[in-house]
């Protein structure tokens, strides 16, 4: 008969969701110390009370396991509105307006950065120009969309960038029909020689930057999360978190640049990093990766096919046949990958396009000839343009794969006009994945702004719940509702297959014996709360490490 011990916490009367092998629902849970020490009907778990144990009455609310949020990048969001808040940048007249307010408070020639905001999500869905940021004509003013840039003619001029100037290797400037450069920067803002490294027009002290991340970090609990992945960290984040107080659980992303010639790039994956004595249950590196392509929000994500006639409009595009861009050639990406595996790594590369996806699937299907790949759950992340043989290959690979369902809702409808008839059926298709068992890491790519519903990719776990199970967009049509997930799935691909990815699932993700106490206590029942409620439910309580950081009960 199994022995358990007198409990310290008791939560019972509750519809407690465990996530387990069998996706149970039980009634209540005791904790002891940090761990849980059984879950199972409430006068079973009352019976194990101590003395002075903390006994709280769910009153019939629903309990999940400690929610994860499997790709965020904590610093550049922390930072984003470190010194004041942001407007929601989703129009033309939004940028102009926020443009003049700054130049109206920084000193004429110093950098006015739009922080970074996408085409797709613009009410014009269309690719600024310089003619946009010519309204400041005081300052350089550049617009940020991640892997292209627009700039003004001060910022142009400043860097001596004319009709005359040619394409830097792999690069373009965007041209008016006279030839005349229009702003844009195709993988080259490189040009830019003044651009300010962190794209801020301010800079921040160490200490600022820690501090933005502690803030950020508890942005993440307050919205229920107990777990995150920092999915792209530099040497400067490596250094930083160590000193970090953390209210949550961090697994780091080793990033590295992968432009440099190979033998550089093979020394410092053999050198490596460190965390120095960091606790791996709060603080450790999950993988490695690498940046194999560009943004599907930009026209830039390396394509099966071409962008067509309206990505000359989203993008700003010249070239209707353009398919994006490939960053790192077969040959390379092998040999950074191999020698990232030989060191332990578990692998990853962002890929957006299909095209990119492919290159990545045949990099792990050569190692994994190799010798097996599975147990490294090396994964693709983002993998946002799929097909069927694609996530074959993945299936029969045995890996996951880290997934945004977020953006199904913010930027399908754009997306559909560049992919129209049939050319978004394979765009995040949730459904078609665990039709073949593949393991899903729910995470929203969160980097500027604070607030959980309104950031550039919202962090609130349920609104991507909510888009996993409905598959709704903005324009309120539901993308190929034959690719959606059962409400059990979405909230496994926030908790056990989170943690899954994490190499932690042995730990957390579920509500079972043994693992730590991490969970969360909902305002409504997920299980039966009407669907388009999903994206509203709220933590009224957050435990971690078996410590209740938020209540609201």
């Amino acid at each position: 008969m199994l022995r358990l011990s007198a409990a310290d916490l008791i939560i019972h009367n509750a519809k407690v969701l465990t996530v387990d092998d069998k996706f149970t629902v039980h009634q209540a849970i005791a904790v002891k110390g940090n761990r849980i020490e059984a879950v199972g009907a409430n006068t079973a778990i009352l019976k194990l009370s101590e003395k002075n144990a903390k006994i709280i009455d769910a009153k019939g609310r629903t309990v999940v396991p400690g929610l994860i949020d499997s790709h965020v990048h904590v610093m550049s969001a922390g930072l984003s509105e470190f010194r004041a808040p942001l407007p929601k940048f989703d129009s033309f007249e939004t940028v102009r307006t926020w443009l003049k307010q700054q130049a109206a408070k920084i000193p004429a020639g110093q950098w006015i950065i739009v922080p970074r905001t996408f085409p797709t999500r613009l009410k014009e869905m269309s690719m600024p120009t310089k003619e946009l940021l010519d309204v400041i004509t005081t300052h350089p003013v550049g617009f940020d969309a991640s892997y292209v840039w627009v700039f003004n003619s001060y910022a142009l001029k400043q860097n001596g960038i004319t009709r005359e100037t040619k394409n830097p290797p792999g690069g373009e400037i965007g041209r008016d029909k006279n030839g005349e450069p229009n702003g844009i920067l195709r993988n080259a803002n490189g040009l830019i020689k003044n651009l300010p490294r962190n794209t801020e027009s301010n800079s921040f002290t160490a200490a600022d930057k820690q501090k933005a991340i502690e803030d950020q970090l508890n942005r993440y609990v307050q919205a229920g999360l107990t777990a995150i992945g920092d999915r792209a960290v530099t040497p400067e984040d490596i250094a930083l978190y160590p000193k970090v107080k953390l209210p949550l659980r961090v697994v780091l992303t080793w990033r590295i640049d992968a432009q440099r010639d190979t033998p550089r790039v093979l020394e410092q994956i053999r050198t490596g990093v460190s965390l120095g004595n960091a606790d791996p249950q709060w603080l450790k590196f999950g993988a490695f990766k690498v940046t194999l392509d560009g943004g599907m929000t930009i026209g830039t994500a390396y394509q099966r096919v071409p962008y067509g006639e309206f990505g000359r409009q989203l993008y700003g595009q010249t070239n209707p046949d353009s398919r994006g861009q490939l960053f790192i050639p077969p040959d390379k990406l092998y040999n950074i990958m191999e020698t990232a595996r030989d060191k332990g790594w578990t692998l990853t590369a962002h890929s957006q396009g299909g095209g990119a996806i492919d290159a990545l699937l045949e990099c792990f299907e050569k190692l994994n000839a190799r010798k097996p790949i599975a147990e490294t759950r090396s994964h693709l992340m983002h993998a946002s343009f799929q097909s069927p043989e694609a996530i074959e290959r993945l299936a029969k690979l045995g890996l996951p794969a880290d997934v945004q369902p977020a953006w199904l809702q913010l930027d399908g409808p754009a997306l559909s006009k560049v992919f129209p008839n049939g050319g978004m059926r394979n765009f995040i298709p949730l459904g078609a994945y665990r039709k073949l068992g593949v393991r899903l890491a729910g995470g929203s790519d969160h980097m500027v702004g604070h607030d959980k519903n309104t950031a550039t990719n919202p962090y609130n776990p349920f609104l991507g719940m909510w888009t996993s199970v409905t598959r709704k967009m903005t324009d309120g049509k539901v993308l190929h509702p034959e690719n959606r997930v059962s409400r059990e799935d979405a909230l496994r691909m926030y908790t056990i297959w989170g943690a899954y990815l994490q190499h932690a699932d042995k730990d957390r993700g579920s509500i079972e014996k043994g693992k730590l106490a991490d969970l969360v206590i909902l305002d409504r029942d997920y299980m039966t709360v009407a669907e388009d409620q999903i994206k509203d439910l709220a933590p009224l309580l957050v435990m971690i490490d078996g410590n209740i950081v938020v209540t609201k009960l």
